[in-house]
């Protein structure tokens, strides 16, 4: 279960609705369907987009005392954030989109993604952020974060992270592929004299 402090429930996010004292309604694992919707028994349909989990849990409360249940006891938490993620790119073991979890940090976030490859520029990592109409971009040292250098950026929902490519590594791995192709002429040669 994902921290859901200052979270707000989006568009096919994994919730956990819990009624206490209702066998049938204890650990109820919900999707929120595209429109920001979910339903529980005996509360109906509850309209989410943009509530905290709190905020759900209190409608899916009212809701209940409005059928008839005295002192609903409802909690609501966040189980796997769909709708908010970010995005790892470039050299990176596994590309591809992660939920933004509460502190995700850039670290955290490439290691999500598995780790840099062996091809990675760690000292050319770039998170770019949409701010109101401004795409911005921010170029960080990850080994220098990594020792201590700076501190480890904050990551946000819909950032875009990418690891910047060695090419010098690139050319070294495909001149030791290459090499025994390079090899095999000359040996075939001093084997004909």
């Amino acid at each position: 279960m994902l921290t859901s402090d200052g979270y707000r429930i989006g568009p096919f996010d994994r919730i956990i609705v819990d009624v206490f004292g209702f066998p049938d309604l204890m650990r109820r694992e919900i999707q929120v369907d595209a429109s920001g919707r979910f339903s529980v028994p005996m509360a109906g349909e509850i309209h989410a987009l943009g509530l905290t989990p709190a905020e759900a849990a209190a409608q899916v409360a009212d809701r209940l005392k409005a059928g008839h249940v005295r002192d609903p006891q409802v909690s609501v938490n966040l189980d796997e954030s769909i709708s908010r993620f970010v995005t790892v790119d470039g050299q990176v073991t596994q590309p591809g989109n992660y939920p933004a979890v509460t502190d995700m940090t850039l670290t955290r976030a490439i290691a999500a993604a598995k780790g840099a490859n062996e091809f990675a520029k760690l000292d050319d990592v770039v998170i770019f952020r949409t701010v109101g109409d401004q795409r911005m971009a921010a170029l960080y040292n990850l080994r220098a974060i990594r020792r201590g250098v700076y501190a480890d950026p904050k990551v946000y929902p819909f950032d875009t992270i990418v690891v910047g490519d060695s090419p010098g590594r690139r050319i070294f791995r495909d001149f030791l592929t290459a090499a025994p192709l390079l090899i095999s002429p000359l040996v075939a040669v001093l084997d004909n004299r």
